[in-house]
């Protein structure tokens, strides 16, 4: 199976960004259907990796401000606890400490993707969590523990977001405005570098990076999926910007391995 990274942007791209949704559904139509998702999300960090057993993950609406709308929506897919047993192990296997959550929900950067890419809820989700206050190359090492899971027909998704300072959003902007030229400028840094590991490592020393990710948790699920990619080459979506400074890049690794 590939791997994806998505930008997940604001809760409210489902009822306004037609660009991103549109990316969202052309990559669920693109990817073959998988036999079950782990999904690795910005807005949920551990001590230790920790995955979700949840058997009905619940609709988290981890978020406030928004259209009354969003809080209404549910994405009732199953839970996969015994993937969420394999994830485990891989990672405990690799070194990685782990731990497991019994009844996760599923927040708004796993499941407002998820919703637009497979709207029938019918693929069982996992979902592990970032590691708090570990580097990129921590969260590389926990992409390549997971890559075998591809072989079992698992597509994992990342996601995060390629720019995320909140100084720079717009909140008026349309998305045909052209957006920041430091989020433009970044996310297309990230493009150039996608297969440079050790620059993207170094990833705040790029024009504007440490101004791009004032904290790392939004560019962390990008390193996980580097990982789980193993070198396969990434394609580049590039729906509009949202907010102005908002990239909604998306990559896929589709790779030689095939569910």
């Amino acid at each position: 199976m590939p791997v994806v990274f998505v930008s997940h942007g604001a809760p409210d791209a489902l009822l306004k960004s037609a660009d991103t949704l549109a990316c969202w559904q052309s990559l669920g139509k693109l990817i073959p259907k998988p036999a079950a998702i782990l999904v690795i999300s910005a807005h949920w960090e551990a001590t230790d990796a920790t995955v979700s057993q949840a058997v009905q993950p619940a609709t988290l609406h981890d978020f406030s401000g928004f259209s009354p709308e969003l809080y209404q929506i549910q994405y009732p897919a199953p839970g996969a606890p015994v993937l969420a047993g394999q994830a485990a192990a891989l990672l405990s296997a690799a070194g990685i400490n782990t731990k497991s959550h019994p009844d996760r929900g599923l927040d708004h950067g796993a499941w407002v993707p998820l919703s637009v890419m497979y709207p029938d809820a019918d693929v069982p989700v996992a979902q592990l969590s970032l590691v708090a206050h570990e580097s990129p190359a921590t969260h590389s090492a926990i992409g390549r523990a997971l890559a075998p899971l591809r072989e079992e027909g698992v597509l994992i998704i990342a996601t995060g977001s390629i720019t995320h300072n909140f100084s720079w959003l717009d909140w008026h902007a349309s998305e045909q405005k052209a957006p920041d030229h430091r989020a433009s400028t970044f996310a297309d840094w990230i493009a150039n570098h996608l297969s440079d590991q050790a620059a993207l490592l170094d990833y705040r020393r790029a024009p504007y990076g440490a101004e791009a990710h004032p904290h790392d948790d939004h560019i962390l699920p990008l390193f996980v999926a580097i990982g789980a990619a193993k070198g396969d080459t990434p394609t580049r979506y590039q729906p509009n910007f949202t907010y102005g400074s908002l990239s909604m890049d998306a990559y896929l690794w589709r790779g030689p391995v095939t569910g």
